[in-house]
């Protein structure tokens, strides 16, 4: 069965805004997804929002929120899922099931998240519900200490790698100096992710700040379609491969320093795009923490268990490296607003497939993949694409 094609993407700047309006977050990522994709709101079959929420807003049905921000989409059916930190890739997922159905022929999603509106312990309460809540649901440091946790495990099992993780922090924020979309423009230096200090303080086990991802506002927007657009102004991305993998809630049930249910969406995907890791041009990865991403190229099959570190220290994921990872700078540097962040990341990929990433784009990759999970490896959501 063919699989469908990107045919036009928005994105709005990440960050912390004051007094933020969604229907205006909701025009300002859909618009121009529109625009690209040479289609007016009229074409459009079906939409499916990503907002996690959760008590970061006090509205809630945001499904129909796109019908108060743009009239001429008022009466097209329009549905919200949620999937904790996957919930942009859960509404993709729900698009492409549509589009492939031959249900709808252009599928608009758009993720967003508004998360600044409630104080830090607010949103830290509201993150740490992506746990397993009867057994870690008063973990101190909310998920970033379920996140300490894990590195914890690792660092006692595998030994201390915090340099591989100040590493891998430095290199994803001197990326995110390419996005102009990004939260944190600023090349933080190896030295300054490595040393706690005053403004880089210990959060949780190993993890300092510099290791956590960022608590964004934001939204990002995508159109699907069965074939590629006449009007379209950018150059379509076609799915090669797309393979959702769950795992145990609760890390008690697994090994916490292995992302086995990520490693399962690698295998899978990759065989079904009958690809090896050799043949992307880049990755797009899910690095709301340091130690995530690290734990992500041992499920990708970039090293095995136990020696992700060698995979950041020799080069291979830098900018220059074999396979760059998050050229975009990442969660860690782009911004982590939860029902944005799976749609972000594929806008991400698919400039860099078109050729339209500006001063991010690396070569000119035929394919490329985006991983993206919620929770700590329970969701696991992979996408090969290739430019078409």
């Amino acid at each position: 069965m063919t699989l469908p094609y990107i045919i036009g993407w928005g994105h709005t700047p990440f960050g912390k805004f004051d007094a933020l309006d969604p229907e205006q977050l909701l025009r300002d990522a859909v618009a121009p997804a529109l625009q690209t994709a040479g289609l007016e709101a009229e074409a459009i079959d079906g939409i499916f929002v990503g907002h996690f929420n959760g008590g970061f807003m006090p509205q809630d049905f945001s499904a129909a929120l796109l019908g108060v921000a743009m009239p001429a989409l008022r009466h097209v059916p329009a549905v919200r899922c949620e999937n904790a930190c996957a919930t942009g890739s859960a509404a993709i997922w729900a698009a492409l099931d549509a589009v492939q159905a031959g249900r709808v022929r252009h599928a608009l999603v758009v993720g967003f998240e508004i998360m600044n509106a409630v104080p830090a312990a607010k949103v830290g309460e509201t993150l740490l519900r992506c746990s397993y809540v009867k057994e870690e649901g008063d973990t101190p440091g909310g998920f970033a200490g379920v996140f300490g946790q894990i590195a914890g495990r690792y660092f006692e099992r595998f030994g201390d790698q915090s340099d591989a993780l100040a590493h891998i922090a430095a290199k994803n924020h001197a990326n995110g100096l390419h996005n102009p979309d990004a939260h944190l423009r600023r090349d933080l230096g190896f030295d300054f992710c490595r040393q706690p200090s005053d403004k880089n303080p210990i959060v949780a086990g190993p993890l300092k700040r510099s290791d956590c991802s960022l608590v964004s506002d934001g939204a990002a927007a995508l159109v699907i379609s069965a074939a590629p657009s006449g009007n379209a102004t950018v150059s379509p991305v076609r799915w090669r491969s797309r393979t959702q993998v769950n795992d145990f809630l609760p890390l008690s049930r697994r090994d916490p320093t292995r992302f086995e249910g990520a490693a399962l969406a690698w295998q899978r995907g990759l065989a079904a795009a009958g690809a090896g890791l050799d043949d992307l041009g880049f990755v797009e990865t899910h690095d709301c923490f340091t130690i995530a991403e690290l734990l992500e190229y041992e499920a990708m099959g970039l090293a095995p268990q136990g020696q992700g570190a060698r995979v950041i220290l020799d080069g291979t994921s830098r900018r220059d490296g074999r396979l760059p990872v998050n050229l975009s700078g990442g969660l860690k540097s782009r911004g982590h607003p939860i029902g944005a962040t799976g749609v972000s990341q594929h806008v991400m990929a698919a400039l860099q497939l078109s050729g339209t990433a500006g001063a991010m784009q690396v070569g000119q990759p035929r394919l490329g993949a985006v991983f993206n999970m919620g929770g700590a490896a329970v969701a696991n959501y992979l996408s090969v694409l290739e430019a078409a």
